[in-house]
């Protein structure tokens, strides 16, 4: 279950594109999240792919004409447009972007459009000539001016055979969309949360690196949640092969220093940070500018220095001056005495709260057994979570501390 989709009404239009096997996918994955959806298809979208399909895999009535009634006999599109949470119409082709730029309503799709008042979010497929092509622009442009969410189009292999921008977007950034609109007033609105995922890799030489095995997973997990609830998102990330939610801001950082001025920038105006990525501790003294040759040598002797504690230095700094976070939150992978080492941590680095986790096991998992330490002295001992459900208690804590701040301060 995805959290803010959970038992929300999503309304997928679908319109006349080979795309719309793609909104098969995106049906399937929605109602595999927790909501409920509704299809409504134009009739040029039948010969693509049938109703029952999305019947199929919603468990819900697909509205195909705009004088179809539902099964009690209200009118179909209307009574979809007055539940929808979110107006999804993907793939949008050229002729429908022009029926709902100038208002007409002579289709399911076009005529739901026209009654709702739910957000509406565009995912257009068309060829490059017809999407570059000044009308539809302007249809866009009004669109969009009129409050409509656009998820512009890829570049690539088209039905044609030609290759150019105009394929749907990935069902992926599609998702990411609807979710960041869908969470755009929640709970984290209007507040700016920096999170760091991965690991870091400290150069050897050229080619080689002192690395770890962290993932990312942890941290992009927050990052999409965070999102997800309204927030601004600046996600600092080391070395993952991990996608970049969309709506998140990206700054990778590969090395523990580049993590450092990384952190100490984007903090400027943050309400929180989390650091859920797994910088190296120490780095080589020397760099060395050219790969290093085994030779003869039987043994290699390597000098390491310490790598500055971005937690420690983010998270002493008072909170009224030098720009620090209204709340800290740190991260214990610990292999042996996890409580009393997340302990004494939380104290020596002066955070709000630390997750404490056991590693190796937690290292590119999906599950994670974490226990939460607060500055107050409580402790929640977690049931093993998805990494996801585990951001979503993570960001429930600091959620709560901000509305305490904001009470406090009334």
């Amino acid at each position: 279950m995805i959290h803010v989709l959970q038992n929300k009404t999503i309304l997928l239009g679908v319109t006349g594109s080979i795309a719309a096997y793609k909104a098969a996918m995106l049906a399937s994955q929605l109602t595999q999240a927790g909501a409920r959806v509704d299809v409504v298809m134009t009739r040029e979208a039948t010969q693509f792919i049938g109703a029952l399909t999305f019947e199929a895999l919603t468990h819900r009535h697909v509205v195909t004409d705009v004088m179809a009634m539902m099964p009690d006999a209200t009118i179909g599109h209307v009574v979809m447009a007055k539940r929808a949470d979110a107006f999804l119409v993907a793939p949008v082709t050229a002729h429908t972007l022009a029926k709902l730029a100038l208002g007409l309503a002579d289709d399911a799709v076009s005529a739901t459009a026209l009654d709702t008042r739910a957000p509406l979010i565009l995912a257009p497929a068309m060829e490059s000539g017809m999407w570059e092509h000044p009308a539809t622009q302007a249809n866009v442009a009004t669109l969009v001016a009129r409050g409509a969410i656009l998820v512009e189009p890829g570049t690539g292999h088209l039905a044609s055979g030609l290759s150019g921008k105009g394929r749907m977007a990935d069902v992926d950034d599609i998702l990411d969309t609807l979710r960041a609109t869908l969470g755009r007033h929640g709970d984290l609105a209007n507040r700016k949360i920096v999170i760091t995922a991965g690991g870091t890799q400290e150069a050897i030489d050229p080619v080689r690196v002192i690395a770890n095995h962290s993932s990312g997973k942890m941290g992009f997990a927050l990052a999409t949640a965070a999102r997800d609830r309204g927030a601004r998102v600046t996600l600092i990330a080391g070395v993952t092969a991990l996608r970049v939610p969309c709506g998140v801001a990206h700054v990778r950082a590969t090395s523990a220093r580049e993590m450092h001025d990384a952190v100490l920038t984007h903090i400027a105006d943050a309400d929180a940070l989390v650091m859920a990525a797994a910088v190296a501790d120490f780095r080589p003294a020397q760099s060395a500018e050219q790969k290093i040759k085994k030779g003869a040598a039987e043994a290699f002797t390597l000098e390491l220095v310490r790598n500055p504690d971005i937690l420690r230095e983010v998270a002493n700094r008072p909170p009224t001056t030098d720009r620090r976070p209204l709340f800290v939150v740190g991260f214990a992978a610990e292999t042996q005495d996890l409580l009393a080492n997340a302990r004494a941590k939380l104290v020596a680095k002066n955070l709000d709260l630390i997750v404490a986790n056991p590693v190796p096991a937690s290292f590119g998992s999906d599950v994670e057994q974490a226990t939460l330490l607060a500055r107050d002295g409580a402790v929640n001992a977690l049931a093993p979570l998805s990494k996801a459900d585990l951001a979503e208690k993570i960001l429930d804590y600091v959620a709560t501390q901000f509305a305490v701040d904001t009470d406090s301060n009334r």
